[in-house]
């Protein structure tokens, strides 16, 4: 599906030129950093990270198809500024977000005589950073983490916000450390040599974003072009960085609105054993389940629901579940959620476009009703 419809450039090298380079500031509690959105950023890391991250030394962890593609362009950078980089890769795939990763990265680590005074370049999509920055969390009980996001979804979200974690057998981000990162860096160039579905997924998040945040972005999204890449880049860590502000732990339940669609999403990762669905694809789907919800639970319109959907739709991203997909998966991953607490579920529910709310009385019961229209 590549290369046709709203998605012309996927799969070509040098997609959409920027106009500029944007800085855009995100504040989290006493730390600020800055997320550097433009084209040609890879062969820039050196200068990039020079003036905001101190460091003789680092390592620069990947996963084996990023690391083919830009794995050595970083490195040459970080090297022509005298970094010293070490490049430590991993398999692709959510399977790889485990704690024994982490202690086998931390052992090359060690094994390079990377210490306390060096910095991790985590250089790829979400779980990338999810593993890198977790390595960059308790390592040495903590050193700088630059993120470098190869894929949509990632610099729309995931590197924004300093969660880092790994998965258990019991659940997905169980393990984990707040860690807020030194810098970002997202070069959208690297967006041009994506496989469609996994740039496709990315959207998800933006439609999220809109949708709890946003209703002028939510009607802008309904005649997206190639264009708007980099206003809508931008636009999203805007919105990422203003949540991580006004709430960077999720003390004040602020930042759990940028939860809609995960609990059920999550879920539905689970249940297919983090191979039937990408994670942007199993938030479309829970969001269409929190559609429905919304709409039982928060008055959310008919109409307004029918909309997100096709919305999801329009961006191809999946809005039922597979013929025989087993449910009773979902419901059982539900419960082992993080946002699963003392039998009730903090459910985000959204009453209009561009408004979110967190409501502590869906039940499961309003969940299984959910699930039954996927």
């Amino acid at each position: 599906m590549g290369g046709s419809g709203i998605f012309p450039f996927v799969g070509r090298e040098a997609p959409v030129r920027l106009r500029s380079l944007n800085t855009i500031r995100v504040s989290a509690g006493h730390q600020s950093y800055d997320v550097i959105v433009g084209a040609g950023l890879l062969d820039r890391a050196s200068e990039l990270c020079r003036e905001r991250v101190k460091g003789p030394a680092c390592a620069v962890v990947s996963d084996e198809n990023v690391a083919a593609l830009y794995g050595e362009r970083v490195l040459a950078s970080l090297g022509r500024g005298g970094v010293r980089a070490a490049l430590f890769t991993v398999a692709a795939g959510e399977k790889s977000k485990t704690m024994q990763t982490a202690e086998t990265i931390c052992g090359q680590m060690i094994g390079a005589g990377l210490d306390r005074s060096s910095f991790v370049v985590a250089l790829g999509g979400g779980m990338i950073g999810d593993l890198a920055g977790f390595v960059a969390a308790i390592y040495h009980r903590g050193i700088p983490c630059v993120h470098v996001p190869t894929t949509l979804l990632a610099q729309v979200d995931s590197s924004i916000g300093g969660k880092t974690a790994v998965n258990t057998g019991a659940g997905k981000n169980l393990i984990g450390a707040w860690h807020q990162p030194a810098l970002v860096v997202s070069d959208v160039e690297a967006l041009g040599t994506l496989p469609p579905r996994e740039f496709r997924q990315g959207f998800a998040e933006i439609i999220k974003h809109a949708v709890i945040r946003d209703a002028e972005m939510f009607a802008r999204l309904q005649n997206f072009d190639r264009g708007d890449l980099e206003t809508l880049v931008c636009r999203n860590v805007e919105i990422k960085g203003s949540v991580v502000a006004a709430d960077e732990r999720e003390t004040t339940g602020e930042r759990a609105l940028l939860n809609f669609g995960h609990t059920i999403g999550h879920a539905i990762e689970r249940a297919g054993d983090y191979r039937d669905f990408l994670h942007g694809e199993a938030v479309s789907l829970g969001m269409v389940a929190a559609c429905e919800v919304s709409v039982r639970n928060a008055g959310l319109p008919e109409a307004s629901r029918q909309q997100i959907v096709r919305t999801l739709e329009r961006f191809e991203l999946p809005t039922r579940l597979p013929s025989g997909f087993q449910k009773d998966e979902i419901l059982r991953a539900v419960r082992l959620d993080k946002k699963f607490t003392r039998g009730e579920v903090r459910f985000v529910v959204v009453p209009a476009i561009g408004s979110a709310t967190l409501a502590k009385h869906v039940t499961m019961a309003d969940i299984e009703a959910a699930l039954a229209i996927l």
